[in-house]
C-alpha cells in the first residue's frame, strides 16, 4: 500500500506542480505582445491573488479530507486541472485571465495539505527521509517538462497550444495517478479536530519552521513568475531557449531533491537545510548584480539545486517532530505559510520591478534569504532545529 501511495503521489505531485508553471510561463509572451497583460505588476497582481486562493483553498480541503477519501479529492483536482489550462485559452481580458488563473489555483490547492501528509504517515520513520526526496523530486520532475516544453511549443505554434497539449497529459497523467490508488482507502487515516484551538496547537508544533517556508514560498514564487521576464526582456534570451535554461534548473533541483536523503544521513538535516539556505542566498544575489545572460543562469541553476533540496528537509522537519494525528494540519499549515510568504512577496516584487527593473525581485529574495540563514544559523533558531534533526 505504501509503494501505491508514493507511485500515485508522485505522479499527481509532477502533474500539480507542472500545472502551475505553465500557465506562469505564457506571462512574458503576453506582455510582450501587450494582450491580457501589460504591466509586471498585473504579473504580480495575478500571482498573489492566485496564490491567496490557495492558501484559502487549503483550509477548506483540509475539513474536506476529514469526510471524503483522498483519491476521491485527487480525482477532482486532476479532473479541474484538465478544465482550467483549456479554459485559459477563452481568456479575452485581464479579468477573464485572472479568473480562470484563480481556478487554476483551485484545483492544485488539493496536493500538498492532504498527499504529503498521507505519504508521512505510510511510510516507516527509517524510509522518511528516501519518500519525501522522492515526492519532491517527482514535483520538479513535471515543472522540467513544463518548462522545457512551453517555450518551444509557444515559439513554433502560438501561446495556447502549450495549454492544450499540457491539458492532454493531464488527462493521461491523472488517469494513471488516480487507477494506481484505486483501491487504496483513507478511511482509517487519524482524523484532526478542526477547532480553533486544535489549529493553533499544531501552529505552535512547526512554529520554529516558519522563517523556512517563508523562504521557500519566497525562493519558488521568485523564480516561476519574474526569472522567465529577466531572462526574455533584461537578456534578448528568446522564450524557447528561457525554457531550457528553466528546465536546467529544475533539472538540478531534482537531482539534489533525489539525493537529500543520502545527504541527510551523511551530514545530518540541519547541516543540509543551513548549507541550502546560505548559497541559495549567495546565487541570488549573483542573479541580480549579472552582468550578462550567462552570469544570470549560472546563478540561477546553482540557486535551483539548493532551493528545491530545502522543500523535503523542512517536510522531514514536519513529518518527523509532529504527532500523525495532527500532520494533515501541521502541512496544510507550512505549505499556507509558504504560499502567503510567495504571494506577497511576488506582489511587492512586481511593483519593484516597475520602479527599478525587473533585477529588483531577485535583490529582495537575497536579502530575505540571507535573513533566515541568520536566523538559523544563531543559537536560537539552531536550538529550534535541534530536536527535528535527530
Amino acid at each position: 500500500m505504501k509503494k501505491k501511495i508514493l507511485l500515485s503521489a508522485s505522479v499527481f505531485h509532477a502533474l500539480n506542480d507542472a500545472t502551475t508553471v505553465v500557465v506562469p510561463m505564457v506571462f512574458p509572451l503576453l506582455f510582450g505582445r501587450g494582450s491580457l497583460i501589460t504591466s509586471y505588476s498585473q504579473i504580480g497582481l495575478l500571482s498573489n491573488l492566485g496564490l491567496l486562493t490557495t492558501l484559502f483553498v487549503q483550509f477548506l480541503v483540509v475539513k474536506l479530507s476529514c469526510h471524503i477519501e483522498y483519491k476521491t479529492l485527487l480525482l477532482w483536482s486532476f479532473l479541474g486541472i484538465c478544465a482550467s489550462l483549456v479554459s485559459v485559452t477563452l481568456a479575452s481580458s485581464f479579468a477573464t485571465l485572472l479568473i480562470f488563473f484563480l481556478f487554476m489555483r483551485v484545483v492544485t490547492s488539493v496536493y500538498h495539505p492532504v498527499v504529503i501528509a498521507w505519504i508521512s504517515k505510510s511510510q516507516p520513520a527509517s524510509g522518511l527521509d528516501h519518500a519525501m526526496g522522492i515526492q519532491s523530486g517527482s514535483g520538479n520532475i513535471g515543472v522540467l517538462m513544463a518548462f522545457l516544453s512551453v517555450g518551444y511549443l509557444a515559439q513554433r505554434w502560438d501561446w495556447k497550444m502549450p495549454l492544450f497539449v499540457w491539458a492532454v497529459l493531464c488527462v493521461a497523467l491523472g488517469t494513471f495517478g488516480y487507477l494506481v490508488i484505486r483501491n487504496v482507502s483513507s478511511k482509517g487515516e487519524v482524523k484532526p479536530s478542526l477547532h480553533v484551538h486544535s489549529w493553533m496547537k499544531v501552529l505552535r508544533q512547526v512554529r520554529h519552521l516558519i522563517p523556512g517556508f517563508i523562504f521557500g514560498g519566497m525562493g519558488w514564487s521568485v523564480t516561476i513568475y519574474y526569472a522567465p521576464s529577466l531572462l526574455n526582456h533584461q537578456f534578448s534570451v528568446p522564450i524557447g531557449q528561457t525554457g531550457l535554461y528553466l528546465s536546467l534548473w529544475i533539472a538540478l533541483g531534482t537531482v539534489s531533491g533525489y539525493g537529500y536523503g543520502f545527504l541527510s544521513r551523511r551530514f545530518g538535516r540541519r547541516t543540509v537545510f543551513l548549507a541550502s539556505i546560505g548559497v541559495a542566498a549567495v546565487s541570488l544575489a549573483a542573479i541580480g548584480l549579472a552582468p550578462g545572460r550567462w552570469v544570470a543562469v549560472a546563478g540561477l541553476l546553482v540557486f535551483g539545486v539548493f532551493l528545491l533540496m530545502t522543500y523535503p528537509s523542512l517536510h522531514t522537519f514536519v513529518g518527523s517532530g509532529v504527532p500523525h494525528g495532527d500532520q494533515t494540519q501541521a502541512f496544510s499549515w507550512v505549505s499556507n505559510i509558504q504560499i502567503l510568504s510567495g504571494a506577497l512577496v511576488a506582489l511587492l516584487a512586481g511593483v519593484l520591478s516597475d520602479r527599478f527593473g525587473i533585477r529588483a525581485p531577485f535583490f529582495l529574495a537575497s536579502g530575505l534569504a540571507a535573513a533566515c540563514f541568520l536566523y538559523y544559523a544563531l543559537p536560537r533558531g539552531a536550538r529550534a532545529l535541534a530536536g527535528a534533526s535527530q
